[in-house]
């Protein structure tokens, strides 16, 4: 047996606000605030459906509580055996403590470390590369993974341009230590010189005020351009570190922002379109909870099995994205 210690995915879990809605009902929500739009105008340009608010008590700390139970029952694990708690999040319920420490309370994970991880959509992606490296070198053996987020809390009704495409959700995963590769590649790139430009809420607390823009706001065409680009690219550089070629993938799952994104890539890929995982039509896009919540919904329904190649996708503010190829 080799010495080479690997990690390895065990576990999934997710977890939804209560109140969901439609394009139909968003469309008449907006029309009293005096902006139009309609199921039709965001289903073809988006291929969302419906998505998840939350209510005032369904905090990021609550879905993310929630989803990680759940990942933890599916392990068959209580939360003191788990060494390492990473959040990847946008919108924590406080500036400090970070959310994986209100997690971690929560649960009762008391043996864990906890932190946050800020890359907005590429979030999970990034977390879960970080915990792959710290189970790899010795100083963590179980690791729970979260992407979770509130978006709604930081929406402008009155901009269509964002309002329509983002909902509140979150997953998990556990990752354990491994005698077999479960993580063969990944990469973890940004350009800062997008950030502001590109997809944003430039804002900050000061003197108990806040100041500048609290709300998302987004070029959509820079974005579409740049999503594309990066996870094509993104896509080829881990399948070349890890010797693989794009047929070896049995389940691909994008980051859920776009469907027309989604499928471009998929195109440029080569990837047949049916090994695509699509939830953005359920969720919207739900950002650092993107990648987890449509893994966890494609276990669930059968859609994903153990032993796949999976490619994982993230892409946005920052501007940032991100990819893991992995055996689940």
């Amino acid at each position: 047996m080799s010495d080479q210690i690997y990690s390895k995915i065990v576990s999934t879990g997710s977890a939804l606000p209560a109140k969901s809605l439609s394009n139909g009902e968003l469309a008449q929500m907006l029309a009293k605030l005096g902006v139009e739009t309609s199921d039709e105008w965001i289903r073809t340009r988006t291929g969302i459906e419906k998505r998840y608010f939350a209510s005032e008590e369904e905090t990021t700390t609550y879905l993310a509580s929630k989803a990680a139970v759940k990942a933890l029952e599916a392990a068959g694990m209580t939360p003191d055996e788990i060494d390492m708690i990473i959040v990847a999040t946008t919108t924590s319920d406080s500036v400090f403590p970070s959310t994986a420490c209100q997690v971690q309370d929560q649960i009762g994970a008391s043996n864990a470390g906890a932190f946050d991880i800020q890359a907005v959509c590429s979030g999970f992606a990034y977390s879960l590369a970080i915990a792959d490296s710290m189970i790899r070198s010795g100083s963590a053996e179980r690791v729970l993974v979260i992407g979770s987020e509130t978006l709604s809390r930081i929406l402008d009704w009155k901009d269509r341009t964002t309002c329509v495409l983002f909902g509140d959700g979150a997953g998990a995963v556990v990752l354990e230590k491994s005698d077999g590769p479960g993580i063969f590649s990944y990469e973890l790139k940004a350009d800062g010189g997008r950030g502001v430009h590109v997809l944003a809420t430039d804002s900050h607390i000061a003197g108990g005020q806040v100041i500048g823009d609290p709300f998302i706001r987004m070029n959509g065409k820079l974005v579409f351009k740049a999503a594309v680009e990066k996870m094509t690219e993104s896509a080829l550089a881990v399948l070349k570190r890890a010797n693989m070629d794009a047929s070896a993938i049995d389940v691909y799952i994008p980051h859920q922002a776009n469907l027309r994104i989604m499928n471009l890539v998929c195109t440029r890929l080569g990837i047949a379109e049916e090994k695509m995982i699509v939830s953005v039509s359920d969720h919207g896009n739900t950002s650092a909870a993107s990648i987890p919540l449509a893994l966890d919904t494609a276990y669930r329904e059968g859609k994903l099995k153990r032993g796949d190649n999976v490619l994982l996708q993230g892409v946005g503010g920052g501007f940032t994205w991100a990819s893991v190829l992995l055996k689940f």
